[in-house]
């Protein structure tokens, strides 16, 4: 799939207000590690402090009503489920979440 600067602007307007706007901040000390310009995100602001919620509720939101209503699944066992299943509990859309048996309890938890 190829994306366009259209979509990513699509993208940002259907998350505007419903996420976080994180920081970009410079890192000295990545940047003499590495000896090039490093700038970080601090997407660790999210709620579930990860990015992976951007791109699940840019998801969510674009879901029919039909689509909404039958719900979503998704496995994982990190960052993604649980911004799916934060967001998917906020809208209303009914969501499952398969996950492996040795996933740590502290993921399964939140």
């Amino acid at each position: 799939m190829t994306l366009s600067i259209d979509d990513i602007r699509a993208a940002a307007e259907r998350l505007k207000g419903r996420i976080e706007r994180t920081p970009c901040r410079h890192s000295k000390t990545l940047s003499e590690i590495t000896g090039a310009e490093v700038w970080v995100k601090f997407e660790n602001l999210q709620f579930t402090a990860a990015y992976k919620e951007r791109g699940a509720l840019n998801t969510l939101l674009q879901l029919s009503d039909n689509e909404a209503k039958r719900g979503v699944i998704a496995a994982s066992a990190g960052n993604h489920s649980q911004g799916l299943a934060y967001h998917a509990a906020r809208l209303g859309i009914p969501v499952t979440i398969v996950m492996p048996r040795n996933t740590p309890f502290v993921k399964v938890q939140q």
